[in-house]
């Protein structure tokens, strides 16, 4: 029997930075590694969008446009380069207009993307309606998401994140007839159950039919990923993504050639030359030696079971916390986040609603609970990203509302932003900018790093291991006086015993 070929994106170069490197790695010290794998066979790459858009801008002074160009230049014309956009916020970690969604789409199709994975934190349809036609309508192929997580044990969320609501997204997804190419579903935290993984994509096949493309991805944080991409493989999922040393396992996908060893002796395998993709790691280690590995991103966490952190934000956040001098305190922000996710309404773990958690159980850590209510918490709860899966706490909602001084929402979030088109060309202009469709986006998207960066006071924060010290030889100990042979006579339980004392030899 012909074994069923399972396909795989390589998400090393956008989710393994992003989880590993807290998205802060320059162009230049990357592309061999891209180059070397395309010579071993993968064409499907993870190369932009997510973190990876304005952590170019904000911390390694490059346009991710030009990023995205270099690599599709690397990879050759015929190569599957993805993105991951979050819906409304496309890679921004607040709501974006309409204006700016369909742009978002068209300079993404210009600078060399083939697909953009398409997901909305909290799975509101709505979220992924009118961005998914955008995507569709530049030429781009739409995989359209459903958002996953595990939840804390003994927490009881009905009608969220059992595999009844999933399957309830996916007919949500087909009856509003959103463009889709193929749907993924989306495990941010690593924490989704298999048996949920399993019971999910074994319904959406029989609702999707066998033409359907099905993906699956997760992470490795809770040391849950290749039992579950194992589980999605035997419900009927086409294919999963993968990622390569040294930012494979941990926070960030199981590594290519533990999959493929995993398959051994099944009827599915993945179609590679091992021998050359082990040579691909072997580039790719070399190419990211000189960064410096946070011991977080490659062990394995049982806590995150408990309070869900995204291995793609875990380390932006332990980075930032390092800036700050308050790394001591994660254990703590972790423990914060189970009753932050359960007051807030249960959206998934996934950007931005998972910085909007982590932000707001570090600042209950550091203030007291509830004392400040962190911008994006509060217009989550409110409503102003859409709507959650079960209704946050009345009382959670009343002081963010008082906080922030808005009032509860519950209409379409879209609806009430004001076109960005005509607001960022009137900054480029008061600034002496080139008025471009780039320009205009990247100020959209990243605000006033953004106008820093066009106006190049941009810097380079990346955290590379530190020089090695120079071993110095130790100072001569000082010389010791000499010591004279004397002799003494001790008793000891009536016995008489002599004793010499001389210097040691």
């Amino acid at each position: 029997m012909a074994l069923k070929k399972i396909a795989f994106m390589d998400t090393s170069f956008r989710d393994g930075f992003q989880s590993v490197y807290g998205a802060r790695v320059l162009t230049d010290d990357f592309l061999p590694a891209v180059e070397a794998s395309v010579e071993a066979g993968i064409t499907h790459l993870e190369f932009g969008g997510g973190a990876r858009f304005q952590s170019l801008f904000f911390y390694c002074n490059e346009s991710a446009f030009d990023m995205m160009d270099r690599v599709r230049k690397v990879a050759g014309p015929d190569a599957n380069l993805q993105t991951l956009a979050r819906g409304i916020n496309v890679v921004a970690l607040d709501q974006q207009p309409r204006d700016i969604i369909k742009l978002h789409a068209e300079m993404f199709k210009k600078h060399g993307t083939t697909t953009i994975r398409n997901f909305d934190a909290l799975n509101d349809v709505r979220n992924l309606d009118y961005s998914g036609r955008c995507i569709h309508e530049a030429g781009l192929k739409h995989q359209v998401a459903v958002s996953l997580m595990g939840l804390p044990p003994d927490t009881q969320s009905e009608g969220a994140h059992s595999a009844e609501f999933y399957i309830e997204r996916v007919k949500q997804i087909v009856e509003a007839g959103i463009p889709f190419d193929s749907i993924v579903f989306k495990d941010a935290s690593g924490t989704c159950p298999p048996q949920i993984v399993y019971d999910t994509i074994k319904k959406t096949r029989e609702i999707l039919g066998k033409n359907a493309i099905i993906w699956f991805h997760t992470h490795d944080t809770a040391g849950l990923g290749l039992s579950c991409i194992v589980s999605a493989i035997e419900a009927g999922c086409d294919g999963t993504d993968l990622s390569k040393s040294p930012v494979s396992g941990g926070t960030c996908q199981p590594d290519i050639l533990g999959l493929w060893h995993a398959l051994k002796h099944t009827k599915y395998t993945l179609d590679i030359d091992y021998e050359k993709v082990l040579k691909a790691e072997s580039v790719f280690e070399k190419c990211m030696e000189k960064y410096m590995m946070p011991p977080e991103a490659k062990q394995v966490s049982p806590i995150i079971v408990l309070s869900p952190m995204p291995g793609g934000a875990l380390t932006a956040n332990t980075m930032m916390m390092r800036d700050t001098n308050t790394l001591h305190l994660y254990p703590q922000v972790i423990h914060e986040m189970s009753e932050v996710v359960r007051l807030g309404g249960f959206g998934t773990s996934v950007t931005p609603v998972s910085q909007f958690y982590f932000q707001q159980a570090y600042m209950n850590v550091v203030q007291g609970r509830w004392k400040k209510i962190v911008d994006g918490y509060g217009q989550m709860v409110l409503g102003y990203f859409g709507k959650t899966p079960r209704q946050p706490d009345p009382e959670i909602v009343k002081i963010a509302s008082e906080q922030l001084k808005k009032p509860p929402f519950e209409g379409d979030p879209m609806d009430v932003l004001e076109p960005g088109i005509p607001k960022a060309t009137k900054i480029l202009q008061d600034n002496n900018l080139p008025v471009t469709d780039e320009n205009i986006f990247i100020l959209a998207s990243c605000k006033d790093k953004g106008l820093d960066f066009l106006k190049g006071n941009a810097k380079v924060s990346v955290y590379y291991k530190e020089e090695p010290k120079k071993e110095e030889k130790p100072a001569p100990a000082p010389a010791q006086p000499a010591v004279e042979p004397k002799e003494f006579v001790i008793t000891v339980n009536g016995m008489s015993y002599q004793v010499g004392i001389s210097a040691a030899n």
